[in-house]
């Protein structure tokens, strides 16, 4: 069941547990999470990194995570993480993610503050909630500690308060001593750092009491993917040693359940087991919103029809939240109305914003309604299976 990802979040912030945001890399990797996610009866986030969008295609991989959330019977929330811009952002939001994260934390704070407050204006107009990112939390060794390489930058709380005032997030992942990958040593936590942070970047070389802690201060969403990719490696390497083990399908077998024990590990840690009825009966479901326009044309030849329609989802389809745009004609001539539009919206915010953005309103009004004033349109969602 796909949920408000807001709501998933503050009900575990103030029920004392954190929900493990996975990185599903492939469908190997898709189908462990939501079954490690399922067995322990707990919320999950599916984690979408721009970071990672070498390894996959995203427009492939997100129908295919979209329908894992949907049918699965815990709540899931699928979120674009480090995004590098408003644009990634954009397509993040078009693709099917339910939550987005900017990260412009190696920036100054103005910078930082600039970009990400550019985000939240966008992704709230489509009911999106968005995670900030303040300092920045480098890579010591691994595969994360690859693609997040550097020093770490601390900011003070005052800058973490002015950070979350002056951007408007929703969620604020901050630089508290941990760091993306593995670890080498005990970790030192600043746990004075954290103030109204709800995200860390994994707990990769945390004590059971240091993740406790984190969570008590309020941490709701805690980031992992390395021991993962660790696990489905190390499965690999064990069928690779067996002379037998020649075939792709021969090296993958059993790499489905080593990452599904890592993740039921991890909800078992963070105090997730158990929780999924609790946040499914305290999140609104994620519904998506269909937008219908029938209508007929006049003084319009066929090919100025189709030119039209091609120009409408050119436009429309780039508009933040819009994540399709259908155009047709009816196949019976005699039909009572021989055009369509059909669109679909992330959220029913996206019925306002859409209505209100300027391009929207500049080719409704200087190519559509002048040709097309016998016409009907609805806003509707599916209903529930």
């Amino acid at each position: 069941m796909l949920v408000d990802m807001g709501d998933m979040l503050r009900h575990a912030r103030a029920n004392g547990y954190a929900v493990g945001a996975f990185d599903p890399v492939s469908p190997d990797f898709l189908q462990a999470i939501i079954a490690g996610a399922e067995n322990q009866r707990s919320p999950v986030i599916l984690g979408l990194a721009e970071s990672h969008y070498a390894d996959f295609d995203p427009e492939l991989l997100m129908p295919v995570v979209r329908v894992a959330a949907e049918r699965a019977s815990v709540p899931v929330a699928i979120h674009l993480d480090h995004a590098s811009s408003l644009e990634a952002a954009v397509r993040g939001i078009r693709q099917g993610c339910n939550g987005v994260m900017v990260d412009a934390s190696t920036e100054p704070l103005e910078e930082n503050i600039a970009r990400t407050r550019a985000v939240v204006e966008m992704a709230h107009a489509c009911g999106i909630p968005v995670e900030g990112k303040l300092g920045y939390v480098a890579g010591v060794e691994g595969e994360e500690a690859e693609h997040h390489p550097g020093k770490v930058i601390h900011r003070s709380p005052k800058e973490a308060e002015r950070y979350v005032e002056e951007t408007g997030v929703d969620f604020l992942a901050v630089s508290i001593g941990t760091v993306h990958g593995r670890m080498r040593g005990e970790p030192r936590l600043d746990f004075e750092r954290l103030g109204i942070p709800l995200v860390i970047p994994g707990d990769t070389g945390l004590s059971d009491q240091q993740v406790r802690s984190l969570v008590t201060n309020g941490v709701a969403k805690i980031n992992y993917h390395t021991a993962l990719a660790d696990g489905a490696g190390s499965a690999v390497r064990k069928n690779a040693q067996k002379a037998e083990n020649r075939s792709y399908t021969d090296l993958v077998r059993g790499v489905q359940g080593a990452i599904r024990a890592e993740v039921e590990h991890c909800i078992s840690r963070w105090g997730g087991v158990g929780r999924a009825d609790e946040v499914m009966a305290a999140c609104r479901p994620w519904r998506e919103v269909e937008h219908l326009i029938i209508y007929n044309l006049s003084g319009t030849s066929p090919e100025e029809t189709t030119a039209m329609m091609a120009e409408g989802r050119r436009i429309l389809g780039a508009i933040p939240g819009v994540r399709q745009v259908i155009t047709g004609t009816s196949i019976r001539e005699d039909a009572p109305y021989r055009h369509c539009w059909l669109m679909r919206f992330a959220h029913p915010a996206v019925i306002d914003s859409f209505r209100e953005h300027p391009n929207h309103q500049a080719f409704a009004d200087g190519q559509f309604r002048p040709r097309a004033g016998d016409r009907i349109s609805i806003d509707f969602r599916h209903e529930p299976d």
